[in-house]
């Protein structure tokens, strides 16, 4: 089916027709001229013929995006500050960093934007940091949320240039939109949790964040599409019932057709031919190969000696005929679906611009993150130089950097990055031993694959031989590492000379630090180990490698001056100067001289810190003569003759020519001869260097066995903090423990005690009930066995009367008809035939709660009687 893109008057190899893969390719015929189109429709006709032509012949596709980067950096290339970015090999930098990058326009936009880093001021670059830190951050407490890998901008790009041009957009596009605004959503979600932590991740991530926070994501649009498009970015059947319709009426027919062609090569009756039904511009045809008689008639489409004839069968004609428009209608169907679809995604449009354009932002920011991550970069402490009278200060508009002073030692320093790696060789070196385990993990899964089909694997294998070799490789890999760099400038240093042999590491560490300014210029973490001070630079200068042009009929020596040249006359007192091989390619006393001459005008009023390297002895004497310079020499391992790629400061690089010569085997006369010739004084120096040398590496080392010494002692103490916190907490929750035991035991004890108590009163309650029901069943069987007579009726009247005396005399009289007592009335029990005080009334159960002694009793408001006191007169 294939065939149908390539236009109605090309005829190309038929493939074989399958009744699934008919259904599979239906929607992909051409649309007639006769085929009537909806009002609706027509008006995006034109501009959406591309959805029935190939993204190959499309004209409506978007083309790969063009390459800007490369004319801008060919524009600027003629400054010294773009001699000097293409010299430190920036441009590798910013490839490397862009490729962290999830989508394509992410990638271009990282890449512009660090090639931009000319034009950054301090502010703008502390901003920079901000944002990296915020994404790092972001990074750690949900990585998965910012991988922006599933996104495809250049198709949501196309599909805004498609609405906002008039024409009709295409269902992958759509999906790309509906994909694109999901992951906005989601990323939301996950940036409002970040921020929920704490107020430092609030305010460290808001200023990124905002804006997307605030983006507005239409659920309604992405239900829209995706009840319309399908995930492959095809029309579903659902979209309108005439699809469906035509659809059904497609399949149909194309069922018929399969059918009628399937009829037709079973009853043809010629062996010698080879018949089988094939597609050609979307009609069922049948190829015969052999012999070119066949047995039915036809219109024949083409004829070849190697491939055969495409007949089309008289009778498949007017099925043919009637499955193109029946096409038509499924395409037509399918445009007004999505013009429909258009004109919703045209309200939105506005918001999605707005989503593409945070989304881009936050992938380049990430891009930055991911690249400080994946090398173990440190944030460094950015400052703003101001020279007042020689004395470098913080400006005093500087923002509060995010890593503070008091972690950086009490030295002042003007630069300090301990541990700094170059970025491109830690880049290779990871590469390379990512690489090769990659192939290791290959062939040992090949061996296991090759031993589980019962091959045999012995060690003349060359896979297992090969495998030996990379297991070896990537152990190299790993023990040579590469050695980082201490760059330790003090605050009163200007000019830092290094000296040292060749392939020693001194370009390698100009570049190092050249670099290391620009990352943290652009935003980047620095590789290096923790903290890190680094002065921000209004541009970085280099002059390194050579720079002989033929064309211009420059020797290395005028290329190398006229390169300075232009680097004095444009560098400032913020601006970071590196020279490389100072003084070289000419006469040694000549070049010695114009070095040294060079370098203290850049001292004196150049650029604010300046970086040499150099074989001329007499550039080692200017720190005697100028406080504002600094010696400094790369480290060389005599015994096994090679440089160890360490920078040993305060000291200048002596001379290891003859001494190496020597180790080589040179005859001890020609030895001699050149020491003779170089003198005294010569042998002199190189003699007080190898002691400052010497004592300098025991300082290292002792300092290193005191910094060890120091950290033991600090683990020692926080072990001890720790212990003694633990032993106070253990303390602590055995008091609780036990305070917590006797609480329970003492609960436990009243309430033994009250039941018991309860049950004693119930019982002597219930005892004296009983008693007295006996003695009034008592008196009452006594009364009715001897009535009394009248005069003891009238005796038990006065001791009635007596008694109430008696009660007056006491103060108190009883109130025999009773009423609601108060909190603190005395009552009377009759039960228990003694006085109480309500302590508490509960009027909704006519119940209170009285006091008797040491006893709390809450009774029935019949059960007692209120007692007032006497009103005495």
């Amino acid at each position: 089916m294939e065939e149908l893109w390539r236009g109605p008057s090309a005829v190309h190899s038929p493939t074989p027709l399958h009744p699934s893969s008919i259904q599979t390719h239906r929607r992909r015929l051409l649309l007639p001229a006769t085929a009537p189109l909806h009002s609706s429709s027509m008006l995006r006709l034109s501009a959406s013929f591309s959805l029935l032509y190939p993204p190959s012949l499309s004209p409506s596709v978007s083309h790969p995006r063009p390459r800007r980067l490369r004319a801008l950096v060919v524009a600027a290339s003629a400054s010294p500050s773009a001699r000097s970015l293409r010299l430190l090999e920036w441009g590798k930098v910013c490839r490397a960093v862009a490729s962290f990058a999830g989508t394509a326009h992410g990638r271009e936009a990282t890449e512009k934007q660090l090639w931009g880093v000319e034009s950054v001021s301090y502010e703008r670059s502390w901003k920079l940091l901000r944002e990296t830190e915020a994404a790092v951050r972001l990074l750690g407490s949900s990585g998965g949320a910012l991988d922006f890998s599933g996104l495809d901008t250049v198709a949501v790009e196309s599909a805004i240039n498609c609405v906002s041009g008039g024409s009709v957009i295409k269902g992958q596009e759509a999906m790309a939109v509906v994909s694109l605004m999901l992951f906005v959503e989601s990323l939301q979600v996950t940036i409002k949790a970040a921020m929920k932590q704490d107020e430092d991740s609030y305010n460290l991530l808001l200023p990124l964040t905002e804006t997307i926070l605030d983006a507005v994501v239409s659920k309604s649009l992405v239900k829209s599409i995706q009840d319309v498009i399908d995930d492959d970015g095809s029309v579903k059947d659902t979209a309108s019932p005439e699809l469906r319709r035509y659809r059904d009426q497609v399949q149909a027919l194309e069922s018929r057709l399969c059918q009628l062609m399937d009829k037709l090569i079973r009853n043809a009756d010629n062996e010698a031919s080879l018949s089988e039904v094939s597609i050609v511009n979307g009609r069922c045809c049948i190829k015969i190969t052999g012999d070119k008689s066949s047995s039915f008639d036809g219109l024949l489409l083409s004829s070849g000696s190697d491939a055969g004839s495409m007949i089309e069968p008289i009778v498949a004609v007017p099925l043919n005929d009637e499955l193109q428009g029946a096409r038509a209608l499924v395409v037509r169907a399918e445009l007004e679906a999505l013009s429909k679809l258009t004109d919703k995604i045209l309200l939105e449009l506005d918001n999605i611009q707005i989503l593409m354009q945070e989304t881009v932002t936050l992938d380049k920011v990430t891009a930055r993150a991911r690249y400080s991550i994946a090398y173990d970069g440190t944030l460094p402490d950015l400052y703003l130089p101001n020279i007042e009278h020689g004395i470098v200060n913080a400006a005093k508009d500087e923002p509060a950097s995010t890593t503070s002073s008091a972690q950086l030692t009490k030295r002042p320093w003007k630069l300090f990055i301990p541990n700094a790696y170059h970025p491109l060789l830690l880049q290779q070196h990871q590469e390379n031993l990512r690489r090769t385990k990659k192939d290791v993990a290959s062939a040992t899964a090949e061996i296991r694959r090759r031993r589980i089909y019962g091959q045999d694997i012995t060690e003349e294998d060359q896979l297992a031989s090969e495998l030996d070799f990379m297991k070896i490789r990537v152990s190299e890999l790993e023990r040579n590492h590469p050695i980082p760099v201490d760059f330790m400038i003090a605050e009163e240093t200007t000019v830092l000379v290094i000296t040292g042999p060749n392939t020693g590491g001194k370009t390698i560490s100009l570049k190092t630090v050249g670099l290391a300014s620009l990352m943290a210029k652009i935003g980047l973490y620095i590789l290096a180990s923790e903290p890190v001070k680094i002065p921000w630079f209004d541009a970085v200068y280099a002059d390194i490698g050579d720079e002989q042009s033929l064309t211009q009929s420059l020797s290395t020596f005028s290329g190398h001056l006229k390169q300075i040249g232009a680097i004095r006359a444009q560098s400032t007192s913020q601006s970071l100067v590196l020279l490389d091989e100072v003084g070289a390619g000419t006469n040694p006393l000549e070049g010695a001289a114009l070095g040294m001459s060079l370098l203290e005008s850049f001292a004196e009023a150049g650029s604010f810190l300046t970086l040499a390297t150099t074989h001329h002895g007499e550039l080692k004497t200017l720190k005697y003569s100028n406080d504002s310079f600094e010696n400094a020499c790369v480290e060389f391992d005599e015994e096994n003759l090679k440089p160890t790629f360490r920078i040993l400061w305060g000291i200048p690089g002596r001379s290891n020519a003859i001494n190496i010569a020597e180790r080589l085997g040179l005859p001890l006369d020609i030895i001699e001869s050149s020491r003779q010739l170089l003198g005294t004084a010569g042998a002199e120096i190189n003699a007080l260097i190898m002691d400052m040398e010497k004592f300098k590496q025991e300082y290292h080392e002792q300092l290193q066995q005191a910094q060890h010494y120091l950290m033991q002692s600090k683990e020692l103490h926080n072990d001890l903090e720790v212990a003694q916190k633990s032993i106070v907490d253990h303390s602590t929750a055995q008091r609780k423990r036990k305070s917590r035991v006797v609480s329970e035991y003492a609960v436990m004890a009243r309430s033994i005690i009250h039941k018991k108590f309860q049950q004693y009163r119930e019982s002597a309650v219930a005892q004296r009930v009983l008693e007295e029901e006996k003695a009034a069943e008592k008196a009452k069987s006594e009364g009715a066995k001897s009535p009394e007579p009248s005069s003891t009726s009238a005796l038990k009247k006065t001791q009635n009367t007596n008694s109430i005396t008696v009660a007056e005399a006491n103060g108190k009289i009883i109130d025999e008809d009773g009423g609601i007592p108060e909190v603190g009335d005395l009552v009377y029990v009759p039960k228990l035939k003694n006085q109480a005080t309500v302590v508490k009334i509960d009027s909704s159960k006519n119940e209170v709660q009285v006091q008797a002694g040491m006893m709390k009793l809450k009774l029935k408001l019949k059960d007692v009687k209120v007692q007032k006191q006497k009103t005495s007169r």
